[in-house]
């Protein structure tokens, strides 16, 4: 079964544009044009990913976004934007983003960002991406990391990183790609900031002595497991 997408854009041009690009690649796309007629259509027919603008008549994409996490905390969610601070595309993960595509966009680009993010969540509604660290277990969807009875919520950033190096434990996880994956591009302002989510985390699995967070200096990080 092909993946639902809810299409939610003022721009009545590029809504045309793009749904009719999505349902070529075999997606089912509803739209809507603002972001309280995005609300209703989510509530009477539901999505798997749900594609928004961000600057929208009635209701904004973020306040939008809030309200359709409360209704279903495992849909994804990718925000258009022509904004292009920092401060914008932080407070879009703090609301539960999955990811965010800045316009202008090429076509090509916001389908391969969609597939990517149905090949890593997958497309069923309601199911939680799950890794195995040690003792804990560790909730993509929900960006929650448990051991026995305590959870604590990561933030979208500590998500994201530990999510790579959970996919690859065991292996070096090059610190450009983690970059890249965070914040969508490498500088070296964000190598500091990396390094303190990476302490962050060391402190989120310190329950845990078999687990470690190597630091390969010059290369990147490795998270293991040991016996």
């Amino acid at each position: 079964m092909n993946a639902k997408i809810l299409l939610v854009e003022d721009e009545s041009d590029l809504t045309l544009i793009v749904a009719d690009t999505l349902r070529g690649q075999g997606y089912e796309v509803v739209t809507a044009a603002d972001g309280l007629e995005g609300l209703e259509k989510f509530k009477a027919e539901g999505a798997d990913i749900v594609v928004a603008d961000v600057m929208m008549p009635k209701m904004d994409g973020f306040s939008m976004a809030r309200e359709i996490r409360r209704l279903s905390p495992a849909v994804l969610l990718l925000f258009l934007t022509a904004k292009s601070t920092i401060d914008d595309v932080e407070r879009g993960f703090a609301i539960g983003a999955n990811d965010y595509l800045r316009k202008p966009f090429e076509l090509r680009e916001l389908i391969v960002r969609i597939k990517a993010l149905l090949s890593r969540y997958g497309t069923h509604r309601g199911e939680d991406v799950k890794f195995s660290i040690g003792q804990y277990v560790f909730n993509v969807t929900t960006q929650t990391l448990s051991i026995g009875e305590r959870s604590t919520e990561l933030s979208h950033f500590e998500a994201r990183i530990l999510e790579h190096l959970a996919a690859n434990i065991g292996k070096t996880v090059d610190a450009s790609e983690l970059m890249i994956a965070v914040w969508q591009h490498d500088e070296p302002s964000n190598r500091n900031s990396l390094h303190g989510y990476i302490h962050k985390l060391r402190r989120a699995l310190r329950q845990d002595s078999s687990i470690t967070i190597i630091n390969q200096r010059g290369f990147g990080y490795m998270l293991t497991v040991h016996n």
